[in-house]
């Protein structure tokens, strides 16, 4: 508020020497001033952003955290802060709103959506999390479901190994895992679909594709990534990972099935399986961001 105040000042004066001016014909400096009307308008219809984070990790201490995110391509350092008694803080203009991973070294801890608002990081041995601002609050409502999820999955492990204890032969006890196994893993796979195709118009679409694309090896077309391009809008598709990895990815599978001229010689591969040797590897443009958070141990 007292910012708005100051720049309202700011523009009344200019304003009101504009008049004066105006009163004795001096064009060139009525330019002058008008630039700096214009010039202090989009001063102050610049964004910011401010992250500020705790943690209860003691290890963390002393540590320095990055911002990092994906520009012209790279995946560039945005800002950097010190860990200090357990707080730390981030702060600086937006002009867009876009997705950032939070770093320790070269070790990739969370995603944040740089937006404007109080953004709050909470980061300790149970759980990390972002809240403050809507597209954050959105992410990590999506996060904690996958993550409920991944734990009933690695649950299933520890179930086999008591239906066993039970005494349940090890055939019937591995195809019950098995069934339930598959169930949570289509559970996942439309709680992901649906949040995409859910957020195509705001930078949570492509930032969710980009973590459920990081651990391929090169892009490949699955049902799923079918499913998401076959109504994904135009924003969504003219993103410029989203963009680069479609079009790769239809290129290695035309490669597989022998569509174009540079196609293997043999092509009785596996559905959805590309040589290595004649698919093409996207860029690394991203992280290795799973849709997890990961606080490195210590």
């Amino acid at each position: 508020m007292h910012k708005c105040f100051k720049l309202r000042k700011i523009f009344f004066l200019l304003q009101y020497n504009i008049v004066l001016l105006s009163s004795e014909n001096n064009a060139f400096m009525k330019k002058i001033l008008y630039a700096c009307v214009i010039i202090a308008s989009l001063a102050s219809c610049a964004e910011s952003y401010s992250v500020q984070g705790s943690s209860s990790i003691s290890s963390l201490d002393g540590s320095k955290l990055y911002l990092k995110a994906i520009k012209n391509n790279e995946l560039k350092n945005i800002d950097s802060c010190e860990v200090i008694h357990g707080q730390f803080r981030f702060a600086g203009l937006l002009d867009s709103v876009r997705m950032a991973n939070l770093f320790m070294d070269d070790h990739s801890i969370m995603p944040i959506v740089l937006e404007q608002g109080e953004i709050s990081i909470r980061i300790d041995n149970a759980k990390q999390s972002v809240a403050g601002t809507p597209l954050n609050e959105r992410l990590y409502e999506f996060i904690d479901f996958h993550t409920q999820l991944q734990n009933e999955l690695n649950e299933l492990q520890h179930k086999e190994n008591q239906m066993l204890l039970e005494g349940i032969d090890e055939l019937t006890a591995r195809q019950q895992t098995i069934g339930e196994a598959n169930i949570i893993a289509q559970r996942e796979d439309s709680l992901v679909t649906h949040f995409i195709i859910e957020n195509f118009d705001n930078v949570l679409g492509p930032g969710v594709f980009m973590m459920l694309t990081s651990g391929y090896t090169y892009p490949v077309l699955t049902p799923q990534i079918e499913e998401i391009m076959s109504k994904a809008t135009d924003y969504f598709k003219n993103d410029p990972y989203v963009k680069d990895y479609y079009r790769i990815a239809q290129e290695n599978q035309a490669r597989q099935t022998g569509l174009t001229d540079d196609a293997p010689a043999t092509s009785a591969q596996p559905e959805h399986k590309v040589d290595t040797t004649e698919a093409e590897v996207l860029p690394q443009l991203q992280p290795q961001v799973p849709i997890t958070t990961n606080v490195p141990q210590q």
